[in-house]
């Protein structure tokens, strides 16, 4: 990614926060928001804790026209969209519609709508079935909805995947602006709804998923007492831009997205995971031109079970040697849960935010490690910082890495 892409705006709906000032004073602080699932048709599911975003008014935030259509992770992907596009300063020009694209990813999908149309049809029969059956629930029907509201024709698409698709996303977004298309700027992220009853259930099959009742107890990565992960629902959303586009605009550069790196090691094969993140992150110091030494702060992908914490743990040791001992790891998401594609765009604003604020967050819930890592637990710890990485897995077997810089 040489001229590499720049962020110059954020939006953010998370279980911690509505809007990036919010989400960054919780991260920062390390305030933990698990708590028992109170979703419709959730309470009797062995499923017990979870992150649940707050206080979200869809009718506040999109227009009818397009939420009668669209599912929760849909109206979260908008409402991000729609903060980081104001956030950036970044205008739609009539003259020019294919400036702009659109990439999102999405795990789950639109559960929650067509979950609530397939019982129409066995309750009450196929004339009650709504035509938005077809769309709400598909994987690319945040970046399309995204992409019809603000008039973006340019290079858009979804990454259909695992939790690595978030970064993945991002990465997809920033070389379709450095490669020479013409692309300006690409709203990009990732936003989930994996709390509807059928959701659930599905995640149900998932081993990593944790049953804790405990919300103190339920998602403790690098720990004795990992025993997997909450899962959560929402997500962050990015403009990112050709910097000389951005330069000639007079927008605020928010931070550098530098370089990435991605393999595929199957699905929960943990030990195996151990190479592939490393090649990962070797990939990603290379395209960012970067060395080891030159990372600042890890925010770890933190599985939550002990065989991934320990493929993790390993993968750093493999790339950076006695050092991976001494860089600082946080893991801000044991705070909120493990939002799918959602969590690592999420830790990608965080670490823009760490990086300006030159401060690393804490590990919500977490006290200590049962492994080599400086892992920062308690208070935010300043510190000085040029260089992100941030890390991702997927239940299914991706590995993602991201480095991003001041």
């Amino acid at each position: 990614m040489n001229p590499q892409a720049v962020v110059t705006g954020i939006g953010v709906v998370a279980p911690n926060g509505i809007g990036a000032d919010a989400f960054w004073k919780a991260t920062r602080e390390g305030v933990a928001v698990l708590d028992a699932v109170t979703r419709e048709g959730c309470q009797d599911l062995p499923l017990r804790v979870a992150g649940e975003v707050r206080g979200f008014d869809v009718s506040e935030v999109v227009e009818d026209r397009y939420t009668v259509q669209t599912d929760r992770f849909t109206h979260f992907a908008m409402a991000a969209a729609d903060q980081a596009l104001a956030d950036s300063g970044l205008r739609f020009d009539e003259e020019a519609p294919f400036d702009i694209g659109v990439v999102t990813a999405a795990c789950s999908g639109g559960g929650e709508f067509g979950q609530r149309e397939l019982q129409h049809l066995w309750g009450k029969g196929p004339r009650f079935v709504g035509p938005y059956q077809s769309i709400a629930w598909f994987y690319a029907a945040s970046t399309g909805q995204i992409s019809i509201r603000g008039g973006f024709k340019g290079p858009c698409g979804v990454v259909a995947s695992d939790e690595a698709g978030g970064l993945d996303a991002v990465a997809h977004a920033c070389r379709n602006i450095t490669r020479g298309t013409g692309t300006r700027a690409v709203v990009v992220g990732a936003a989930e709804a994996p709390l509807a009853p059928y959701s659930g259930v599905c995640q149900l099959g998932y081993e990593e998923l944790s049953l804790e009742e405990d919300p103190e107890r339920a998602y403790l990565p690098f720990t004795r007492h990992a025993r997997g992960f909450a899962p959560a629902e929402g997500g962050a959303m990015l403009v990112v831009e050709d910097p000389r586009h951005a330069a000639d605009r007079g927008a605020e550069v928010q931070a550098v997205i530098a370089g990435h790196g991605a393999t595929f090691t199957g699905a929960s094969r943990w030990a195996e995971s151990r190479e592939g993140l490393g090649r990962a992150i070797r990939d990603a110091l290379a395209e960012a031109g970067c060395a080891p030494g030159d990372i600042d702060v890890v925010f770890a992908d933190a599985l939550g079970t002990p065989e991934a914490d320990r493929a993790e743990a390993g993968a750093l040791a493999d790339v950076f040697g006695k050092r991976a001992a001494k860089i600082p790891v946080t893991a801000p998401k044991t705070g909120t849960g493990r939002a799918y594609c959602g969590a690592p765009v999420l830790d990608v604003a965080a670490a823009v935010f760490a990086l300006r604020h030159a401060v690393v967050p804490p590990t919500p819930n977490v006290t200590d490690t049962c492994h080599d890592l400086d892992l920062v637990t308690g208070r935010p710890r300043p510190a000085e910082l040029r260089t992100a990485l941030v890390l991702s897995r997927g239940l299914m077997g991706s590995n993602s890495a991201l480095v991003v810089r001041a």
